[in-house]
């Protein structure tokens, strides 16, 4: 018998009758003598619906209160999916009218402690104690995922994509035997389907890989899930909601079966929302750099790409980007800073711009793979703006109307279309 943590995203509890599918998938796995908690997403569409009524409001809206907002999405889910099961439970003849079979909990209900960064939220502590107890009784604990609450007991999110995290913190505390994440699509692919029609199902891949494709835009996975199931060595497996088939399975790099130098790009990644901020006429001053990014890290802007060129006069340009959703908290942040230290400095923002990223650990062993890169977008005539690269990630940014274009261009120059 093994203890799973079964999380189903928004597309997943999208419907009444999709819901009632996941019931009867949770109630089949629970058949089969496995212990299951499951972690639920607000509907497809709840929480955009949400964001934009807050925005519509203010176009930055209040923190505590936005938060308040936009984690109510799951809280619907949640009681949806457990009176689903209920009355799957009752037709299949397991419990009798008023029997307990699942149990609906919020984030505060299980004591999912975190800080107090409101939207990007980092959890730092799960009570599994209420979750065990349900579970030797044989109950299947159905929580919200995305919430959770901070030391003052407010309500706190875990940014676009955290019911991930969340199931997979949960996962370790319960100390799980798999994390599966159920989704609109049968797995990972080495690159968007959407974009590459020829893109191909990847069987199995590393946390250092999926976490670089997540980084680079992938969607399918939060990046910070990956980094807490990397950490713990929690196993994932991602999967379709439609569909038995396998899915992608992602593990430690030791248990990928495969000769990794052989390798030398696993997939390609788009992020299609990012925005270049550049200040001109800044004085080459490392305390002034040291402001400038300690706000933005204070207001939980996540930088990506640094580039800064010095001029003859001392000065210099700096150009960084972030993402979409916090173009108007960093812009709002620099014409602060502009009015109390950075006199003289323009600042510009461009958006919206495209990453795109070629991602790989066998590239660690292989000269030539940024040159080859560079030569396939030159090919196509795609101009680069800014550039970042890691061990195994090479990130350029475009013009986003080429990103597709230079999706299929690196897709099928690396390979990856065969």
């Amino acid at each position: 018998m093994a203890l799973i943590v079964q999380k189903f995203g928004g597309t997943s509890v999208g419907t009444l009758e999709r819901i009632r599918a996941v019931a009867s998938h949770v109630l089949d796995t629970q058949a089969q003598g496995h212990q299951v908690a499951v972690v639920v997403s607000a509907m497809a569409g709840e929480t955009n619906r949400l964001v934009g009524l807050a925005h519509e409001l203010h176009p930055i809206p209040d923190s505590r209160e936005y938060d308040l907002l936009i984690a109510s999405g799951e809280q619907i889910s949640v009681g949806l999916v457990t009176l689903a099961i209920h009355a799957e439970a009752e037709r299949r003849g397991l419990i009798k009218r008023g029997d307990i079979r699942a149990v609906g909990l919020l984030g505060h209900q299980i004591g999912i402690r975190t800080d107090s960064v409101f939207s990007k939220a980092r959890i730092h502590a799960i009570d599994s104690t209420t979750l065990e107890g349900h579970l030797k009784l044989g109950r299947i604990p159905v929580i919200a995922g995305f919430q959770g609450v901070d030391p003052d007991n407010n309500i706190t999110t875990l940014g676009r994509g955290g019911s991930d995290t969340s199931a997979v913190a949960i996962a370790i505390a319960l100390q799980a035997d798999d994390c599966e994440i159920y989704t609109d699509v049968d797995g990972i692919y080495t690159t968007d389907p959407r974009i590459c029609p020829r893109a191909k199902k990847i069987e199995k891949i590393s946390f250092e890989e999926m976490m670089e494709l997540a980084s680079g835009g992938a969607k399918v996975l939060q990046i910070r899930s990956v980094e807490l199931a990397a950490k713990y060595r929690m196993p994932l497996h991602v999967r379709s909601s439609f569909s038995p088939v396998e899915g992608t399975r992602v593990v430690h790099q030791d248990l990928l079966g495969k000769a990794l130098e052989q390798v030398v790009v696993a997939g390609v990644a788009a992020d299609a929302s990012q925005v270049k901020f550049t200040l001109k006429r800044l004085k080459n001053d490392s305390e002034l750099l040291a402001k400038i990014f300690g706000e933005l890290s204070n207001a939980a802007i996540v930088v990506d790409v640094i580039v800064q060129d010095i001029a003859t006069d001392g000065t210099m340009a700096l150009s960084f980007t972030v993402g979409q959703t916090d173009h108007l908290k960093t812009r709002d942040i620099l014409n602060k800073l502009r009015d109390t230290v950075l006199p003289n400095v323009v600042v510009e923002d461009r958006a919206p711009l495209a990453k795109v990223s070629i991602v790989g650990v066998g590239m660690q062993h292989h000269p030539g793979v940024a040159s080859k890169m560079f030569g396939l977008l030159s090919a196509e005539k795609i101009g680069i703006e800014l550039i970042t690269t890691s061990e195994i990630k090479i990130s350029c940014l475009i013009e986003n109307a080429r990103m597709k274009d230079a999706v299929n261009a690196l897709h099928r120059g690396f390979g990856l279309d065969a």
